[in-house]
């Protein structure tokens, strides 16, 4: 028996549909309690603000989020007895909304994007406020380091991965599973995935706010942009369609940041069966060179990526009508 709900945070790997030649895995992380993979850091920067005598009982939290931070920072608030207030761009969807206020968190809505959240969230910390700033805080990755990653390596079975493929917010989950997989795979390839109109990361445009939970418009502290062997970015419609197709022909319902993640891990597991350049150079971090030696071990190449969140967050933007 577990002596609370945050020690049942977990979830699973698995197979998901694959190009011929080629195994594509995804982390399922709508199983963890808050239902998103933001349980994990959020867990582990309140542990850690504990520890470091910041965050007593009593103290109040606050933090800007676009919404499964704040999901999972209201989960934890709950089971730990603290006060949290999120404060959130008004464009994010209604269930995340929702979902906070039943964990019981104050929501402040403001116009505009992350970035004027965190301005509100700065005010709110000037007032006395604990902010946990999951953009810059170190448990933040160490959590997916600690966890995350490590359950990989359990489930993988022996088998040696090729290439992990995920999108970007925080830089947290790419960045810890990255550097603790990187250390047992040391020709893995690491590649990130962002919204077309928030390239920050590839030097391109940042004009548009539409991804929920991916591509902030600005590049993360918490992002280990060493590890990176290039990058991909992806348009909207076509991260919606892959969650249309993944709910409809697979039975897996995810959000926008996990469609966009499993298109383009498909796109390089395809083209490491097939032996083709996967295409990231073109739009990669300085000095990219192809690292992976994909399927040399024997065994079909194999690509892994991470599904954030379910789809049910995603209901009222009309993504699965």
């Amino acid at each position: 028996m577990d002596d609370s709900v945050l020690e049942t945070i977990g979830s699973p790997l698995v197979r998901v549909r694959s190009p011929e030649g080629a195994t594509v895995a995804a982390k399922l992380e709508s199983r963890n309690p808050g239902g998103s993979a933001k349980d994990r850091p959020a867990r582990y920067m309140v542990e850690a603000a504990e520890a470091a005598g910041e965050l007593t009982p009593g103290d109040a939290v606050v933090e800007p989020t676009s919404g499964n931070t704040g999901v999972g920072l209201a989960l934890v608030g709950a089971a730990k007895g603290y006060d949290v207030t999120l404060v959130m761009p008004a464009s994010k969807s209604e269930e995340r909304r929702r979902v906070m206020r039943a964990y019981g968190a104050e929501i402040e809505l403001v116009e505009g994007n992350i970035e004027d959240a965190k301005a509100r969230a700065d005010e709110l910390e000037a007032d006395g406020m604990v902010q946990l700033r999951q953009f810059e805080n170190a448990a933040n990755p160490r959590a997916h380091y600690e966890t995350t990653a490590e359950e990989i390596l359990d489930q993988l079975d022996g088998r040696e991965p090729d290439a992990l493929v995920a999108g970007v917010g925080t830089g947290g989950t790419l960045s810890g599973i990255g550097r603790r997989l990187r250390e047992a795979f040391p020709a893995m390839d690491v590649v990130a995935v962002e919204p077309e109109h928030s390239a920050a990361l590839s030097g391109g445009s940042v004009d548009a706010d539409d991804f929920q939970g991916m591509g902030p418009g600005f590049v993360s502290p918490n992002l280990d942009a060493d590890l990176l062997d290039g990058v991909f970015t992806v348009g909207l419609d076509e991260a919606e369609a892959e969650c249309r197709r993944l709910a409809r022909e697979e039975g897996i319902l995810v959000g926008q940041s996990s469609g966009a993640s499993n298109l383009l891990a498909r796109r390089v597991a395809e083209a490491f069966a097939t032996g083709e350049d996967p295409g990231y150079g073109d739009v990669a971090v300085d000095g990219w060179e192809p690292r992976s030696d994909a399927g040399e071990s024997g065994d079909d190449p194999l690509v892994l990526t991470v599904f954030w969140d379910s789809g049910e967050r995603y209901m009222s933007t009309g993504m699965f009508d």
